[in-house]
């Protein structure tokens, strides 16, 4: 483990084109999201600054950016600490999620193509054997994937943009509950997979509403055992 906790090979390298600022930015926020920085953990720039390889003030306007954006908390003469979300944070979060994510249900069902839902198909598949082989980190990027894909399939440019917003808080708060929710999270995407098929507005629609319920209903369980 590395002095700030983060696991050997979590440190992201920084692609080169681009401002470093905004590199050093998405850096930080990929380990955040990932939980590879932990909330509530101490960030150190000095130490952030050595595992990235760049200077402290690039870290330090990062992490002034992700304190405006909800993502560090920056307490006065101690320091910058990853945001610990309350339970109504990610219960508003989770529930706009839920609204969000079933209108994309319903619009793919009533819009996707052969070849859309074969590759909802194909990441299922790739999904339930990051299940099997126990690889966390797999099920959620899949599992982030397979949502993306089916708000492509929607074909509405103004909801995607709204999801995009919110995929990445998504990502934090499902990565913890991923491997409770296991092969029932790919069972439920298998059955969202048949209505699409079966251009079943109504059943894509209440399939992806209780889908979502159900993982915003385990990360608050979780949160509740954790307390």
């Amino acid at each position: 483990m590395l002095s700030t906790g983060l696991p050997k090979g979590a440190v992201p390298k920084l692609e080169r084109p681009g401002p470093l600022r905004e590199r050093v930015y998405e850096a930080l926020l990929e380990l955040i999201t990932t939980r590879a920085l932990r909330p509530g953990q101490h960030l150190v720039e000095s130490e952030l600054a050595g595992h990235l390889g760049v200077s402290r003030q690039p870290v330090r306007e990062a992490l002034q950016r992700l304190n405006t954006d909800g993502w560090v908390d920056l307490r006065p003469a101690q320091g910058a600490f990853v945001h610990e979300p309350t339970e109504e944070e990610a219960d508003q979060l989770l529930t706009v999620r839920t609204l969000l994510e079933a209108e994309a249900a319903r619009l793919a069902a009533a819009n996707a193509g052969s070849a859309g839902i074969a590759e909802l198909a194909e990441l299922c598949a790739t999904g339930e054997r990051a299940v099997r082989d126990d690889d966390v980190e797999a099920a959620v990027s899949t599992n982030a994937a397979f949502h993306a894909k089916v708000m492509a399939l929607a074909g509405n440019a103004v909801l995607a943009e709204l999801a995009a917003q919110v995929e990445r808080r998504v990502r934090w708060y499902y990565t913890p509950v991923a491997r409770q929710r296991g092969e029932q999270s790919w069972t439920e995407h298998r059955e969202l997979i048949a209505a699409i098929t079966d251009r079943d507005e109504e059943r894509a629609t209440s399939v992806m509403r209780a889908h979502t319920e159900h993982t915003r209903r385990t990360y608050h369980e979780r949160a509740r055992e954790t307390a």
